[in-house]
């Protein structure tokens, strides 16, 4: 459990059950040496969070207040327009897109100047091109994208419905 926990103290991006497995050997219970470490944790100011198909350390939501008042954290807030966030969710739900697409969606071209501001922040990458002539780019979600909005994988994205009853 110890060498888990030293594992995701050290990593600074989800680790993966396989390479947890590879630290404490095959045949161990990854998964119940995590929820032990995770009770272990219990109280403390810190969690053991499951995002983007891994485990990560993460202060938990209720001390960010304190983290923002004494530590210089704001380049890491992602600080993105409402429209911005508006393209990165039809990024997500309806990736791989191109900027065709995106344009589809709203109604007027997104400029690549958006696309750059979301891709420098780590929360979209390039897909695979788009099978026609010119075979433009595609863009997806990356796994800071999940860490960002803790998730473990995009199936776990609200659908439709669950959007439109809160109003979004």
């Amino acid at each position: 459990m110890r060498r888990i926990e030293a594992v995701l103290f050290a990593s600074v991006s989800p680790v993966s059950r396989e390479d947890l497995a590879r630290v404490v050997g095959q045949g161990t219970s990854v998964d119940l040496l995590v929820e032990d470490l995770v009770s272990d944790l219990d109280g403390r100011a810190f969690e053991i969070a499951q995002v983007a198909g891994g485990w990560m350390f993460r202060t938990r939501p209720a001390y960010a207040p304190a983290i923002r008042a004494a530590a210089d954290v704001g380049d890491q807030l992602l600080d993105l327009s409402e429209f911005d966030v508006a393209v990165l969710a039809a990024v997500a739900y309806h990736q791989p897109i191109t900027r065709d697409g995106l344009k589809d969606i709203f109604g007027k071209e997104i400029s690549r100047d958006l696309i750059g501001r979301l891709h420098a922040r780590g929360l979209i990458g390039t897909g695979p091109r788009f099978p026609r002539r010119g075979a433009p780019y595609t863009f997806v979600t990356t796994e800071q994208f999940l860490v960002a909005v803790d998730l473990e994988n995009v199936r776990e994205l609200p659908d439709r419905e669950q959007l439109e009853d809160a109003a979004l």
